[in-house]
């Protein structure tokens, strides 16, 4: 679990203002350690400058007061800590070292006089004579500016003072504006979130204002495209996005609005055609029966086209009406609200496709209470057997078709499977689209109209349930799920 969250807190900020929030942290933070490093390098530069200058004004004085250990000179112009070394034929003769006592003009206690190992011995004897101060460390008693001159006999005198002020003032600075900074840090931090987030509020605005639009259901129904940016200020780029897409809004609207226009017109041509076509229809399918029903004699041939004309009225009724459920589905007329006996209307169905379809096995799955709910049932019985009948005309004889009808916590299921061909993928996305046929030849071998899984989905979703298909070759799995 640590590592996923450490690569979380890793991670750049993803959003806007997190990236800006960082960006101005990372240039506050690059511009603070621009100006500490430059500081305290120049502060350092100049420190070790003025003890060069002050070691260069002693000339040697505490080191040559040295060359005769039995006479100390007067080191109270020595400051503390000034270091004075007599190297005598390479070897150190005598050693001195100014601690601030009194005793310092008396010869000092043994600890003014410390002894230095062979590698600091070494150190003494390499220095540079007559050349400029140099930086050394000198063991136990740190690093020094050390300069090297002839004395009297030719002994060679060593001066230095130390560098442990140098460094105290420095580490001092660095810890000032370590503080210092890290303030800064914390009140750039907080004011810059503040800030960002007050100069981001327009373009937040704008984002409500989309995820607003995005919420509509604009793919049918009449839409009220309300929504607007309330930024249109011109000379900000956030204003000139908000025109933008308030045109573009706009266009919208006006598209969505010729939409529902159009498709209202077309509703409303199908539900007059559909309705004007019942009468003519049904007086053909009258006329066709009355004359085959005439005890006189008839031909043959006039007889069968009697009795195709009947067949085909039949066939264009049945059209007519699903033209005109359509309709009326469309138009929002509200359906029938009644308890319904799911396992019945199954039982029905079931044997209804069974007598129409004996080369097929049929399998019915039920739950062992009856399943209730509240719809339409003769919509609901059209839903099955527009998908019993679609199972049966597009399968060969043979095909095994199960209707399984089972419950959840809060919907019906039901199922309708065949382990026919299957439904070509192409066909699939637009299998309850209206006058989709799965007989590409617009042969009637099979009778079917293209209007029976639109009206399975246009019931379905008037009872504010959804219809699922599932298909491959050798399975074709129908579900509708209604809410209990």
């Amino acid at each position: 679990m640590a590592e996923p969250r450490r690569r979380r807190f890793l991670r750049p900020p993803r959003t806007l203002r997190g990236r800006l929030i960082a960006g101005l942290l990372a240039l506050l933070a690059l511009a603070s350690t621009a100006i500490g490093l430059v500081t305290v390098s120049e502060l350092h530069s100049f420190l070790v400058a003025k003890v060069d200058q002050q070691l260069t004004e002693t000339g040697g004085r505490y080191a040559a007061s040295l060359e005769n250990v039995t006479t100390h000179g007067d080191t109270r112009a020595q400051s503390t800590g000034t270091l004075g070394v007599v190297l005598r034929e390479g070897d150190v003769a005598a050693v001195g070292i100014v601690d601030g006592d009194a005793d310092d003009a008396a010869g000092g206690d043994p600890d003014d006089h410390p002894r230095f190992g062979p590698a600091t011995q070494a150190v003494f004897a390499a220095l540079p004579i007559g050349a400029g101060p140099v930086t050394r460390g000198l063991g136990r008693v740190g690093e020094y500016r050390l300069v090297a001159q002839h004395g009297r006999d030719g002994d060679i005198l060593v001066s230095g003072l130390p560098l442990a002020p140098v460094e105290g003032t420095v580490r001092r600075l660095l810890l000032v504006e370590l503080l210092v900074f890290a303030g800064l840090f914390a009140l750039t931090a907080v004011g810059g979130t503040f800030w960002v987030r007050l100069a981001l509020r327009p373009l937040e605005r704008v984002t409500r204002t989309a995820e607003q639009v995005s919420a509509l259901r604009l793919a049918s129904g009449e839409v009220a495209l309300r929504e607007r940016v309330p930024d249109t200020d011109p000379q900000t780029e956030v204003g000139r996005v908000g025109i933008a897409l308030n045109l573009m809004l706009g266009h919208v609207e006006d598209a969505l609005a010729q939409r529902q226009s159009v498709a209202e017109r077309l509703r409303g041509f199908a539900a007059d055609a559909s309705h004007e076509l019942r009468t003519p229809v049904a007086a053909i399918r009258g006329h066709a029966e009355l004359a085959l029903r005439t005890p006189e004699p008839t031909p043959e041939p006039v007889r069968h086209s009697l009795r195709r004309i009947e067949a085909e009225s039949l066939r264009m009724g049945a059209i007519v009406e699903d033209l005109l459920l359509l309709a009326r589905l469309d138009a929002g007329r509200p359906l029938a609200r009644e308890e319904v006996d799911l396992t019945r209307l199954a039982l029905d169905c079931v044997t209804d496709a069974r007598a129409a379809g004996p080369d097929h096995r049929w399998r019915l799955e039920l739950p062992e209470e009856p399943v209730l709910l509240t719809g339409d049932a003769d919509r609901l019985r059209q839903v099955l057997a527009n998908l019993l009948a679609n199972a049966r005309v597009h399968t060969p004889p043979g095909t095994q078709v199960c209707l399984a009808l089972r419950t959840s916590a809060e919907s019906v299921h039901l199922t309708v499977t065949d382990t026919g061909p299957g439904i070509p993928p192409d066909l699939t996305p637009h299998v309850f689209e209206r006058f989709i046929r799965g007989d590409r030849t617009r042969s009637r071998a099979t009778g079917s109209t293209g209007l029976g899984l639109a009206i399975v989905q246009a019931v379905v979703t008037a009872h504010t349930g959804t219809v699922s298909l599932d298909s491959r070759p050798g399975h074709t799995a129908f579900e509708v799920r209604l809410p209990l």
